[in-house]
């Protein structure tokens, strides 16, 4: 019996190369997906599936990993990539539901409607880190697909784009955490509103950081927020209890990083 050939990716191909050897074997439609907003401890998760055309067309100046550019040449990209890519589709799943359900379960499942909800049907899925199940089509997780993909990148950079002018908005509904700084991520400045004010309905009380300063620590992550935090309804501040955890970030506080924000955010190095 005659084996399939073996398919070659070319580094001389770069971001590119992946996609291009999956082409070459009669994966024409190949869709990445991405996240961004794992690691904060508020805001909403947001995750971004696309597919990006075949040759020079889907190939885009400066596309990358999102944590990697600045915020001016993220928004830069993100135009290019919603104006070039065959189909593109963002998802946001709000703090109470990560709350009620879990992240890795939001996780996957805000990856998955993404890309269930492209107007392109994928042939191929290339998704960052871990692979995501219920899809129809093959796929492949990639170690550090945002930095290896160009059809991951892009969706890295459709998620990020969005969460961005998300916290921005946030900030001005919830003045005094920094919202648009720091975009949700634990850093000192986020730590110490946290203790000033207490947390608001946008914060993620399954997070042991937030629980703390909630007073809700006692309780099992899945039931700490608290029915004054929904949407609907003012949020009253719990007693504060001592301590607090971070998730993402010691209580160090952060130089600024012009660059690559969320590398340091999430743990990374720069």
């Amino acid at each position: 019996m005659l084996t399939p050939p073996r398919t070659v990716v070319r580094r001389e191909a770069g971001l590119y190369a992946l996609e291009r050897a999956l082409q070459r074997r009669g994966f024409r439609h190949v869709a990445g997906a991405d996240e961004a907003g794992r690691g904060a401890c508020a805001g909403p998760l947001v995750a971004a599936a696309a597919v990006l055309p075949e040759g020079r067309r889907g190939e885009i100046d400066g596309l990358a990993d999102s944590k990697l550019l600045t915020p001016a040449s993220r928004e830069r990209v993100y135009d290019e990539v919603v104006a070039r890519a065959l189909a593109y589709a963002v998802v946001v799943i709000p703090a109470e539901e990560v709350d009620a359900r879990g992240l890795h379960v939001c996780n996957l499942a805000a990856m998955r409607r993404a890309l269930a909800s492209l107007t392109v049907r994928p042939e191929y899925v290339l998704t960052d880190g871990f692979g995501v199940d219920g899809l129809d089509v093959p796929g492949l997780a990639v170690w550090k697909g945002d930095r290896v993909a160009a059809c991951v990148a892009a969706a890295s950079v459709l998620a990020k784009v969005t969460r961005d002018r998300i916290m921005v908005d946030l900030d001005a509904e919830h003045p005094g955490y920094g919202f648009a700084e720091h975009k949700g991520y634990i850093t000192a400045d986020h730590t110490a509103a946290l203790r000033e004010h207490g947390p608001c309905r946008e914060h993620r009380f399954s997070y042991v950081n937030v629980a703390a300063v909630s007073g809700l620590d006692d309780r099992p992550p899945r039931s700490r927020r608290p029915l004054g935090a929904s949407r609907d309804e003012p949020m009253e501040r719990s007693g504060f209890a001592g301590g607090t955890v971070g998730v993402a970030l010691g209580e160090q506080r952060q130089r600024p990083a012009p660059v690559g924000e969320d590398v340091v955010m999430e743990g990374g190095v720069r």
